[in-house]
């Protein structure tokens, strides 16, 4: 047996399973740690068991460096639980341990969802022309049904205060830069500015995925227009859903192209939606409007570059797994010129500066 990845301690977690992993047994697991994650760790952990092997998703916080409020396991398998048997695919969860004792930080464990993640732009155009369409409709009308989710009726009533959640978006991420940063840009502190200073007034609230995109989704194996499962919750509240709709046109338009490091943007391969179908298909599909949306455009530019840098600096201290981390801080700055590139255009008075 291979030696297993780091964050994983397979001795403790053997017995954790055989008692609360539904399916397991008491026999050897291995792990594997799968690539892609930025943020929490995501393992495959297999157990043999007879002719077969059995296998399950373990999520634990990453190794050093959490944010406060980042990274919290019982609330990400709890909006899981919540959406099962929903319009919305998610994986079943198994169980949620909270006990530091078994891995030293809490985790939970939940299905492998069988089907194809598209990481790069690069595997997205693996698809032809009519399944990247079928595709992207699919993205785009599961997202309405995230936003349509009745959330007193499915247990999330208390998820979030949605009042006034834009604004507190802004100063809580100014909060975390200031915790986060490795050297100073002012680029992020005028865009602080700038958004705090042109808070539109937001629609009914909804639940918000937080991170909703392309590679956090599984395409059911048999039919690329079929969503099998949506992945990463762990940012997920209750708040205005055009952040939602901002960050994942941010995805869609550019940064497969330039944070992903791939050649091209998603959108602009043959058959994917454009981003004005995405928009016009959003707005018909939950009957929302879009007018200031691109103040959330800015915003998602906003966040995402203050994400990179908290990995950039859990990079720098030697605290992540995995490939893919040493341009981490030349793309927070490439996000926040952008972002203020598209402030210095938009409608919005007072996001110009």
């Amino acid at each position: 047996m291979s030696n297993p990845p780091e964050g994983v301690d397979l001795a403790t977690l053997r017995p954790y399973f055989a008692a609360s992993v539904r399916d397991a047994t008491d026999g050897a697991l291995e792990a594997e740690l799968i690539a892609g994650g930025r943020s929490n760790l995501t393992y495959i952990v297999t157990q043999a068991q007879g002719g077969s092997t059995r296998s399950w998703v373990l999520r634990r916080p990453p190794l050093g460096h959490v944010l406060p409020t980042a990274h919290d396991m019982e609330r990400e398998a709890r909006v899981l639980g919540a959406l099962a048997g929903s319009r919305v695919p998610v994986p079943e969860v198994f169980a949620v341990c909270t006990d530091p004792s078994v891995l030293g930080a809490p985790f939970y464990v939940m299905e492998k969802v069988e089907g194809r993640v598209l990481r790069t732009a690069e595997e997205a155009a693996t698809l032809g022309e009519r399944d990247a369409r079928a595709c992207s409709e699919a993205l785009v009308d599961v997202l309405v049904e995230i936003h349509a989710v009745d959330t007193t009726a499915v247990g999330l009533g208390d998820f979030g205060h949605p009042d006034g959640f834009v604004a507190r978006q802004v100063r809580r991420w100014s909060q975390q830069w200031e915790r986060s940063k490795t050297r100073e840009l002012p680029a992020i502190d005028e865009l602080a500015r700038r958004l705090a200073a042109a808070v539109p007034v937001s629609g009914p609230p909804s639940l918000v995925h937080g991170d909703y995109r392309l590679d956090n989704t599984i395409l059911a194996a048999d039919d690329p227009g079929r969503i099998a499962g949506v992945l990463d919750w762990e940012m997920a509240t209750l708040g205005d859903p055009l952040t939602d709709v901002g960050l994942f046109l941010l995805y869609w338009d550019q940064a497969d192209a330039t944070i992903a490091g791939s050649t091209e943007a998603v959108g602009t391969l043959p058959g994917f939606l454009t981003r004005d179908e995405i928009v016009a298909r959003y707005a018909r599909g939950s009957g929302r409007r879009v007018d200031d949306l691109d103040y959330y455009e800015v915003l998602a530019r906003f966040k995402l570059a203050i994400i990179l840098e908290g990995i950039n600096a859990r990079f720098q201290m030697g605290k992540t797994l995995g490939e893919g981390f040493d341009h981490m801080g030349e793309m927070v700055a490439v996000l926040s010129d952008t972002a203020l590139d598209l402030a210095n255009g938009s409608s919005i008075p007072a996001l110009r500066g």
